[in-house]
């Protein structure tokens, strides 16, 4: 009488995950598509904001800085800058969420913009 051991039988190959996968249900969320669009948009608006404050300051800008020569240094200086805080954000936000970074950006940039409308010289 011969035994039968593990080596002994057919190997049956299963998918990994195999188990779970027949008793996985799919549900779709609610579509929020309305408000996250709406999300998406004052944020767009707040970053064209943010550069039309840049470009109505820039002829006093550059009046500091002597003269018309250095139009394109305030423009490389603040694309330079938005270039390397691009990817600061994104690590931070893979760090800590998307919402926390996004609504820390919102109020720093309504804070520089009460620190702008306080300048009474411009």
């Amino acid at each position: 009488m011969a035994t039968k051991t593990q080596s002994d039988s057919p190997v049956e190959k299963t998918q990994p995950g195999a188990s779970w996968k027949d008793k996985e249900e799919h549900v779709l969320p609610k579509n929020r598509l309305g408000i996250v669009f709406f999300g998406l948009m004052c944020t767009i608006f707040l970053a064209a904001l943010d550069q039309t404050i840049v470009a109505t300051a820039l002829p006093t800008i550059v009046s500091e800085l002597g003269g018309g020569n250095n139009y394109s240094w305030v423009g490389s200086a603040y694309l330079l800058a938005a270039a390397a805080f691009g990817p600061l954000y994104g690590k931070l936000s893979d760090m800590f969420g998307r919402k926390p970074i996004l609504y820390s950006s919102i109020v720093h940039i309504f804070v520089r913009f009460l620190r702008c409308a306080e300048l009474r010289r411009i």
